[in-house]
């Protein structure tokens, strides 16, 4: 199945309201996959029953935020990382800057080897504002009906 994508009219440059309109990509998901749907798809792959995988992914998310907390970045192999980002405001003198000027942190995830050749591999269908597809890359019409 494809990515599905819609096409949203928004300011050409934002924060200017004034700005030149145009129609920008947006993905539009397909739903969402829970806890349990991934372990039963996980453990019709394998040998291993749905409740040792949720066992498992529960201790993961554990010992990730564990890791994560320590300033570590976590390498999952081709799955992929993990790993902090701390960003602040601004100052002109080291002498002026405390931990209040720290934002908040973010956790940022790197797909590792065969996430990284979805995003090479995937296809594209638009979807219309009713949700249904149509024809993979979307079409050529310009009718904002169709948008």
């Amino acid at each position: 199945m494809a990515q599905g994508f819609k096409l949203v009219l928004r300011p050409s440059k934002p924060g200017e309201k004034d700005s030149e309109k145009k129609f920008y990509a947006v993905s539009k998901t397909n739903g969402t996959s829970s806890m349990k749907t991934l372990c039963k798809l996980i453990s019709a792959r394998s040998t291993v029953s749905s409740a040792d995988v949720k066992a498992v992914l529960d201790n993961l998310n554990f010992v990730l935020d564990m890791e994560l907390q320590e300033g570590r970045i976590v390498r999952l192999g081709d799955f992929g990382s993990f790993r902090i980002s701390v960003s602040s405001d601004g100052v002109t003198d080291k002498k002026d800057f405390n931990t209040s000027m720290l934002r908040p942190p973010r956790i940022i995830f790197t797909p590792g080897g065969e996430l990284k050749d979805t995003k090479k591999t995937l296809e594209y269908a638009r979807v219309s504002q009713d949700g249904a597809t149509t024809e993979a890359g979307g079409s050529d019409s310009d009718s904002p009906d169709e948008i």
